[in-house]
């Protein structure tokens, strides 16, 4: 017996862990766990030595996370560069040629055909894994909100996610590498301390480590923030980020490893990308894959500051303009997801490959004709060509990247749009920033607009792309233009174009993103420019109010597109109007602390649901029930050894409890079937399946055993006593953990915690179950292994209380007990979305 209980209060803690809330890891569990031997003793000495090894270990983790999620980076940053520069030094060559023997269109030719091969093998990428396109911000929320999306942090995801983005970049499209840089950082967390991949199965350790959901959410939000790091050299701000947009339940411990894997992805990628650009290894001169460079003012202009106090006006109107156009934006994007659910997404996969080598065609087309025809010849002077001390760092080390453009321009001039158009994105971002010379209002407006237009049709495409770099090239445009328009027809000479240029860049996607804490630390650390903060948290909160006011940011509109129930900080205050009965599912589908193996297969085959309520009924011939029936018995008896009543503190007194008669016990009470032979087994479960065999009567009401039952006896009273995992069930079938009607409940096999986690993450299906080996009417004790304590709500709980103990406690169900131990209903996550509140307090309304 002390065995039992050693198993029972392993597996019962760790249903506890996985099911509701993982307050300790499993391998707490195995380091802080009673072994037979050791029973007495609360901790023994060794287990703190193994405490620490484990503490270490993870520690080790997120260090190697991090550098892994830099070297991601470092590789998707020089195969960009060496793309971008292939196609851009080829273009370049024949433009200067043809502009004087009239063959233009043969370099516009040249060009398509660079873009077009490489959007197409990006396009060909997310054929084979589709969660790869886009971001991949929405999914990883969702993820750390606690939604798993299928296949979201698989490795062929990784590979198809960063050479996607590699072409896709390259391939001439509006999209930024920074964002897949989150999600590829997250699947490095995710996988990376598992030591195995479904991808590549030889691939697989026998690491004992972190084998639980806790743990591995935990490196995801390492991994995406490591992503954030190594993307704007922003350490503090990833962390920041995967506080505010990712996680759902935070402690405090996770804080510093979270911190430590930023810097360790930081310093990794700038580490690497000194030494290769420069050839000054340890010099770590470029902290990120996108740098803003050094805003300082020349040293000759005594008048120039960076910003004064009466800028701050100018900044918050900023602010107002950018989440307009953000919330445009948006809006816009929106229109056009949804049209290609209907549209696109149903036809052949073929189509989207079509789609994305459309955009990419009419992007091509654009930039050139606008480059050609539209752009401005500007002078030229010395200063322009170099800038400032930071920027001139940048031309020197990409000759051709960060050059301006001088397309179809005498000598000693530059074609402003073609400067633009015709370099990296983040080589536009630092001409904006830092360029000394100026940029035509024309050209800012022009660009401006076309560079909005095609960025918000090409984010949703099947292709790997991020939101970042177009939206802040996007608005960087608009703050410049905002700063020539004030310097030049209302006379304030003493503005600073790449202050307003920042700000205009911080305004348009603070009203895309709707990023608050998080985006302000984020561009301070990409500026270096600790002076920045304050304007910059001004205009992104003023840019999030404005931009709330008309719709929801982009990626919680994609969330939204793709029906994910993602919870949000907190409810609305007329939501206290509703209670949790209101907003419970009362229609239960639950199993018996001992069921038959017959009623747990029709069950997990006939439903999708991930947990079920371990529960006995009430009724009042309760020494009849148990007569002659091994199975009623053993249901009655657990109910009254593990009901708890007021008594019971002092003297543990029973109180009576009533049996129940379910429809699979009734018919076997009335008749004793006689053992079958093995070759009828198959026969009798086949043929339950077949029949959609309903175990209890109030699973499926409109096909109940008998339509003489009232409402009472379709949903009768229930007492709780637990939860139990659908993983938890499918594996004690695997393994055929049961016993004989004949046999007492001890003879049941037990497994120890290893046992059941042996299949983590991926736990076997029940469709894939051979039911030739199973004995239908062997019964399943399932009591050692469900949960016996998660957290229950009364019915009359408001919904704001509700909604706060399942997010801060990181809850997937919350059964709602009564005041009599009887569970009435049962709150999944789908029961506290917005839509489905605001339906309910709209019924509430009505019936008022």
């Amino acid at each position: 017996m002390a065995g039992c209980r050693g198993s029972l209060c392993c597996c019962c803690r760790w249903c506890c862990c996985c099911g509701e809330r993982e307050t300790r890891t499993p391998e707490e569990l195995t380091i802080l766990g009673e072994t037979q031997e050791e029973e007495d003793e609360i901790l023994p000495r060794k287990d703190y030595e193994k405490g620490r090894r484990y503490e270490a270990v993870k520690w080790m983790m997120v260090f190697a996370i991090g550098v892994c999620t830099g070297l991601v980076g470092l590789l998707v940053d020089f195969f960009v560069r060496l793309f971008t520069q292939l196609k851009f030094g080829v273009v370049q060559s024949s433009v200067e040629e043809c502009s004087q023997k009239g063959c233009l269109a043969l370099s516009l030719l040249e060009l398509l055909g660079f873009n077009l091969t490489f959007v197409f093998l990006a396009s060909l990428l997310v054929l084979i894994e589709p969660v790869a396109a886009g971001s991949g911000i929405p999914e990883i929320k969702c993820y750390l909100n606690g939604v798993k999306v299928p296949g979201i942090v698989r490795l062929r995801t990784l590979l198809c996610k960063v050479f996607g983005v590699l072409f896709s970049v390259a391939g001439g499209l509006f999209v930024g590498k920074e964002g897949p840089m989150i999600h590829s950082g997250a699947v490095v967390g995710a996988g990376l301390p598992q030591f195995q991949s479904i991808s590549l199965r030889k691939i697989q350790f026998n690491f004992p480590y972190f084998r639980s959901d806790r743990d591995k959410r935990d490196f995801v939000s390492a991994g995406a923030a490591a992503g954030v790091a190594a993307a704007f050299g922003a350490p503090i701000g990833g962390t920041l980020f995967s506080l505010e947009e990712g996680s759902s339940f935070w402690n405090q411990g996770l804080t510093w490893k979270v911190l430590f894997c930023s810097m360790s992805a930081t310093f990794t990628l700038n580490f690497f990308r000194s030494g290769i650009q420069f050839g000054s290894w340890g010099s770590f001169q470029l902290p990120g894959l996108l740098n803003f460079g050094e805003f300082k003012c020349s040293d000759s202009d005594k008048k120039c500051h960076l910003w004064t106090a009466m800028d701050l006006g100018f900044f918050v109107v900023m602010g107002v303009i950018g989440g307009l156009l953000g919330a445009t934006f948006n809006c816009l994007n929106k229109r056009l997801a949804k049209y290609r659910m209907r549209n696109v997404h149903p036809k052949p996969k073929l189509v989207r490959v079509l789609e994305s080598l459309l955009v990419s065609l009419v992007t091509t087309v654009v930039v050139s004709v606008a480059s050609m025809v539209l752009g401005e010849c500007r002078q030229m002077s010395s200063s322009s060509q170099v800038g400032n001390g930071s920027f001139q760092l940048q031309v020197t080390s990409e000759d051709v990247n960060s050059s301006i453009k001088t397309f179809f321009c005498p000598n000693d001039t530059y074609n402003d749009m073609a400067t633009l158009f015709f370099n990296p994105q983040e080589s536009a971002i630092l001409q904006l920033f830092h360029q000394d010379g100026t940029f035509s209002p024309i050209t800012l407006g022009l660009f401006f607009v076309l560079y909005f237009l095609l960025a918000c049709w090409t984010y949703g495409i099947s292709v790997p792309s991020g939101l970042f770099v177009p939206s802040l090239l996007c608005g960087a445009a608009f703050g410049r233009l905002v700063a020539n328009v004030l310097k030049s027809y209302i006379g304030l000479g003493h503005i600073y174009s790449g202050t307003f240029a920042l700000i205009g860049a911080s305004a348009f996607l603070g009203g895309v993103v709707r990023m608050t804490i998080s985006l302000t630390v984020i561009l301070i650390e990409s500026t270096n420019e600790i002076t920045y903060g304050l304007p910059i948290m001004i205009t992104l909160m003023v840019a999030k109010w404005t931009g709330d006011f008309f719709n929801k940011g982009i990626y919680d509109i994609h969330v939204g597109l793709r029906g994910v129930p993602l919870l949000e900080w907190e409810t609305e205050v007329e939501m206290d109007k509703l209670r949790a009965s209101d907003v419970m599912e009362p229609n239960l589908t639950y199993v018996y602390p001992h069921t038959r193996i017959q009623s747990l297969v029709s069950i997990l085959r006939t439903t999708v649901h991930h947990a079920f309520p371990v529960v006995t009924e009430n009724r009042g011939n309760e020494k009849e029930f148990m007569k002659g029936n091994q199975l009623i018995s053993n249901n009655i008896k657990f109910k009254k050894s593990s009901i708890l009543t007021r008594a019971g503190e002092q003297r543990r007194r029973s109180q009576s409890m009533k049996s129940y008669p379910s429809s699979e016990l009734r018919n076997v009470c009335d008749e004793h079937v006689a053992p079958e032979e093995p070759a009828e087994k198959e026969d009798l479960l086949q043929q339950m399946l077949d029949r959609r065999y309903t175990p209890y009567p109030n699973l499926y009401p409109d096909q109940s055993p008998s339509e003489d039952w009232t409402m009472e006896e379709r949903f009768r009273p229930l007492t709780f006593h637990g939860l139990i995992l659908r993983s938890q069930l499918v594996t004690l079938l695997v393994r055929g953990v049961c016993y004989s009607e004949s046999q007492s409940s001890a003879s049941q096999p037990r497994l120890s915690y290893a046992e059941m986690a042996e299949d983590y993450p991926r736990y076997p299906d029940i469709h894939d179950l051979d039911l030739t080996l199973l004995n239908p009417r062997m019964i399943v004790d399932v009591t050692p292994y469900m949960n016996p304590s998660p957290f229950t709500v009364s019915p009359n709980t408001h919904v704001s209380q509700v909604f706060n103990l399942f997010r801060t406690m990181g809850l997937r169900h919350l059964p709602v007990v009564n005041a009599v131990g009887e569970i009435v209903g049962i709150i999944t996550r789908h029961n506290l979305t917005y839509e489905f509140l605001q339906a309910r307090l709209r019924q509430h309304y009505q019936t008022l």
